[in-house]
Order: structure tokens, then sequence, then C-alpha cells
């Protein structure tokens, strides 16, 4: 018999199992959703904590499931395209994680780096 299938038969493991479950997965998509903007695997620690909240969640598991399949769906799509296609979307992606990464730096320590680096140009 498994660990969690030895847990869940009787109604005080099944209710610690779930609560505990929940705590652990909801605190890691927490901390996903906090690190969405900065650089790093923001989205990546979201989708574990959406997977930790499976073992236990039928809405979770649907909800990865859901994701997996449309993430699939799009890097199929984008793999089907042209070079320059593909290149456009990956100047855009770049141009949209400068921005995030700007916002995220001027609203957390007032730097604005397009200043900055300017700055630093001028004395180089």
């Amino acid at each position: 018999m498994r660990l969690l299938d030895r847990i869940r038969s009787n109604s005080t493991g099944r209710l610690a199992l779930k609560i505990g479950i929940g705590v652990v997965g909801g605190l890691v998509v927490a901390i996903g959703i906090v690190l969405i903007p900065f650089p790093g695997p923001g989205w990546a620690i979201v989708i574990l904590g959406l997977a930790i909240l499976a073992i236990e969640f039928v809405w979770a598991k649907n909800l990865l499931a859901f994701t997996k399949r449309h993430v699939q769906s799009w890097t199929h799509w984008v793999g089907r395209q042209s070079l320059g296609v593909r290149a456009v979307i990956g100047v855009l992606g770049v141009i949209f994680i400068s921005a995030v990464v700007w916002t995220a730096v001027y609203l957390s320590m007032d730097i604005n780096l397009v200043t900055w680096a300017l700055d630093l140009v001028e004395k180089w």
C-alpha cells in the first residue's frame, strides 16, 4: 500500500493530508506569483505549486492539464513557424522581459535603468 493511501485510510489522516498539501502547494504558488515579474523561474514555481496541489485537489489537476495542453500547443505552433516569425516572437519576448525588469527595478529600488545606462555610457 502506498504511503498516501495509508494516510488517506482514515478521516484524520485524509484531512491532515488535504490541509498539508493545500498549505504547502498554496505557499509555493504564492511565492511563484510574487516572482513572476522578476527574471527567473516564477511561472515554473507556480506550475510546481499546482503540481503539489494536484496531489489532493481535482481542480488543480484540471488546471495543470489545461496549462500543459496550452503550453504544448503554443510551443508546437511556434516550432512550425518560419525563422523570421520565430525571430519576431523572440524579439518581442526580449522587449517584454526588459520592460518587466525595468519596471520591477524602478518600483522596488527607484532606479531608472535607462537613465543609469545612459549616464554610464556618457562617463565611459
